[in-house]
């Protein structure tokens, strides 16, 4: 019977605090363009209305008409209604709740090279560029380590690139940008090269960060008993369409869509 007693009480206990995670999520959310929200005042069901913000962020309520709470995060949007009830002299300390029945406004569109490419809202006022890509399960095995974030800063068009192991690697937390609703997170494809000729494995493989010659070499698993290293040709394309063909040393660097051919060796 103890041990029953116990873990009920852990049950609530747990309970209680995934309430209080629930609503200290809630609390933070700001409102956008296109959210339902339901609005009661303590013991006055007359005031209960579900509502849709609108465009320029406003809902129109009873007694008070219109209150913009765009922007507003749940738990300040409450107390505005709150606010404007008592001032008006209408009720005195009221207690007002507002639910989110429908989130529509202040979401993020994450594209490209994800695991979960779709829209996802922002839950918190502080959301950054690294929490939205975790929402969307991260990049894919074939995704760039450079996204694209475009979106709407002081009211101008914005864009910027970002190199996501930089944030971490090269400690530029100031690129962990904070979103806002409407942007969008593009995930580009990784760059490739290409290798064929006396390989083990011919194809295209990835291009990793700082990838050298020797490297890619070895993507491909290295010549067959017929290669030579020694014996490379590579095929690069010129930014005027035309295709240079070069014989790399094996420090070189790989650029995005090199051909590299490993030839037959001549002993």
């Amino acid at each position: 019977m103890n041990k029953l007693l116990k873990l009920l009480t852990a049950g609530l206990l747990a309970l209680g605090a995934l309430t209080a995670h629930a609503q200290d999520g809630k609390a933070d959310y700001p409102l956008g363009a296109g959210d339902t929200i339901r609005v009661q005042v303590f013991q006055n069901p007359d005031l209960t209305i579900e509502t849709r913000v609108s465009e320029s962020g406003v809902i129109t309520y009873p007694l008070i008409g219109a209150v913009p709470l765009g922007g507003l995060s749940v738990a300040a949007a409450e107390k505005k209604i709150a606010d404007a009830l008592q001032n008006g002299g209408f009720i005195q300390k009221p207690q007002v709740n507002i639910a989110l029945i429908q989130i529509r406004g202040n979401q993020v569109s994450v594209l490209g090279q994800v695991a979960r490419p779709g829209r996802f809202p922002l839950e918190t006022v502080n959301t950054r560029l690294s929490d939205m890509l975790a929402n969307a399960g991260g990049a894919t095995a074939g995704g760039d380590d450079v996204v694209v974030v475009s979106g709407v800063r002081d009211g101008k068009p914005f864009r910027k690139e970002i190199d996501i192991p930089n944030i971490f690697l090269g400690n530029k937390t100031q690129d962990n940008l904070l979103l806002q609703g409407g942007d969008t997170i593009y995930v580009h494809r990784a760059p490739v090269f290409f290798i064929y000729g006396e390989v083990q494995r011919p194809g295209s493989f990835r291009i990793e960060r700082d990838m050298t010659i020797m490297q890619a070499l070895a993507q491909g698993g290295g010549p067959n008993a017929r290669g030579s290293e020694k014996r490379l040709r590579l095929h690069r394309k010129l930014p005027n369409g035309s295709v240079q063909q070069i014989e790399p040393q094996l420090t070189d660097a790989v650029q995005a869509n090199d051909v590299l051919y490993v030839k037959e060796s001549i002993f």
